[in-house]
């Protein structure tokens, strides 16, 4: 992306000034990524506003500094573009305070504060249940567990070890880059359970491998085998296992699959964690009949063990849903990784708007999550009526005013039909009139309830007219298509409940 705005001089300023700063109204100032700045005038004729870090990272290819201070004065960068770069830049330190009653600095600070109830928490509602087959899960005070897999421990080497996160060894918390950031501690799932089993009196056995030979002694006779497998991936400057950023496939890393099939001919009740990056294809692991549970925890940070203990315990309902479609085949995605330029003809349809073009049945669809109870959905209603055209208001942040005016709401109930609390996420999806070219449905909203037993309520989506709009490359403008659309409320994108239409004149 830096390149697209920063070294191509042709497009940059209609991306950074007509497209940004016109037509989105937007407020603050345009800064680079790391070693993203190629130029001097260009850039700042197109409409980047500061550098980072100044220089690249040996030091050299300094764009801004004295060299924009000898272009602004040779009249090259108009001095109305460096007053431009100035304001935007005050202007977000005066909205954040900056100014006035800043903190002194203090390196040693502990700015922790509740971060760590706050990470279990996110990482707990983050994970998503996959599979409950003969309602395995909750576990309910087992004799004995029987814990498998190198990902249920911290890295032996240290949580700490790897450069940048810059390995998959141990318990996946993150990814690696630049990004990550080093653990003030980490929960290990192993830790976390063996806690959990002290107050229940559960023996725990333990093979903190993925040698698929050693599973043997550690599950027999266990009520219930917990597997560990993981899939990583992360920033480019950094191979991991000869994954140069992004993954070479969407297989479980570590001989994952090979690492359920025997555990799962060695007991009756496994139960599968998956800790990953991003999907993974889980047909070898469904295969197996003795593989009664999925959970999903994804990247759960510090907080891995104990989010996971809250959710396998039951002592939090799992409400967690896919952010991305799981395939039963990863040519079913119809795209990848792509080295070079990429035109992105794929358009809108990536994920679950594909699969709904071409009929392709997922394995697990976005949106999807189990719960330890059930929800019914009642008595849709629709109430709007939004005219056809263009959004015609002045810009303001973000575009057109008249974009992020509430034009339609759609409310419906939400019984809690099961016998434990829980929390639901009811998914609003927009389907467009066919002359619109538009996928078949789009995520439009989400709201989660927390419900009793037997205890109902009502959620309420608000629809902007940005929702119900298309770009018109001839007009240039964003427009509301007329037609019928059809609006449907669910807990996926393929478990919808509820219908509605929405005719626009």
């Amino acid at each position: 992306m830096g390149k697209l705005l920063i070294d191509l001089g042709y497009i940059s300023p209609y991306i950074l000034d007509t497209l940004l700063k016109k037509e989105l109204g937007f407020q603050g100032y345009v800064m680079t990524d790391w070693n993203a700045q190629h130029s001097t005038v260009p850039a700042a004729t197109s409409g980047l506003d500061m550098t980072m870090p100044g220089s690249d990272f040996n030091g050299g290819n300094i764009y801004w500094g004295s060299k924009l201070t000898q272009a602004v004065s040779s009249g090259q960068v108009p001095q109305s573009r460096l007053d431009d770069m100035v304001r935007r830049i005050l202007a977000s330190w005066y909205l954040v305070g900056q100014d006035s009653g800043y903190p002194a600095i203090n390196l040693k600070a502990n700015v922790q504060g509740t971060h760590k109830t706050n990470i279990r928490a996110t990482a707990r509602d983050g994970i998503v249940l996959l599979k409950n087959e003969d309602k395995i899960l909750p576990l309910k005070k087992p004799s004995k567990l029987g814990l498998v897999g190198s990902a249920a421990v911290v890295n032996p080497q240290g949580m700490n070890s790897c450069t940048d996160q810059g390995c998959n060894t141990g318990a996946l918390g993150m990814g690696w880059g630049s990004g990550t950031a080093s653990y003030p501690y980490f929960s290990a799932p192993a830790d976390a359970i063996k806690t959990r089993s002290q107050a229940d009196g559960t023996q725990i056995s333990l093979s903190a491998s993925d040698s698929t030979g050693s599973v043997g002694s550690s599950v027999n006779g266990a009520d219930a085998a917990i597997v560990f497998i993981t899939s990583d991936s992360g920033e480019g400057y950094i191979t991991v296992e000869n994954n140069a950023g992004d993954r070479n496939n969407l297989d479980p890393w570590h001989n994952g699959n090979e690492l359920v099939k025997a555990v799962a001919a060695a007991n009756d009740n496994v139960i599968v964690v998956v800790h990953s990056v991003g999907p993974v294809i889980l047909e070898k692991v469904l295969a197996e009949p003795n593989v009664k549970a999925i959970v999903w925890a994804g990247l759960p940070s510090q907080e891995n063990g104990n989010a996971l203990v809250d959710v396998l315990y039951g002592d939090t309902n799992p409400s967690g849903k896919l952010p991305y479609t799981i395939a039963k085949s990863e040519a079913d995605y119809g795209s990848g990784p792509s080295r070079g330029n990429d035109n992105f003809q794929e358009g809108l349809f990536i994920d679950y708007r594909k699969f709904d073009r071409d009929s392709i049945e997922p394995r697990y669809e976005f949106g999807y999550g189990l719960s330890y109870t059930n929800f019914t959905y009642s008595n849709i209603f629709v109430d709007g009526r939004p005219t056809s055209g263009p959004a015609t208001r002045d810009i303001v942040p973000g575009g057109r005013a008249d974009l992020w005016e509430t034009v339609v709401t759609v409310t419906v109930t939400i019984t809690n039909s099961g016998t434990v609390q829980g929390a639901e996420v009811a998914q609003l999806y927009v389907g467009f009139p066919e002359s619109a070219g538009t996928p078949p449905k789009q995520l439009r909203g989400f709201e989660k309830l927390s419900l009793e037993p037997g205890a109902e309520d009502i959620v309420a989506f608000d629809i902007k007219r940005r929702d119900l709009s298309i770009w018109d490359t001839a007009k240039q403008e964003w427009v509301v298509p007329a037609g019928t659309f059809n609006i449907s409320v669910g807990s996926s994108s393929r478990d919808i409940r509820q219908t509605g239409i929405l005719e626009i004149p």
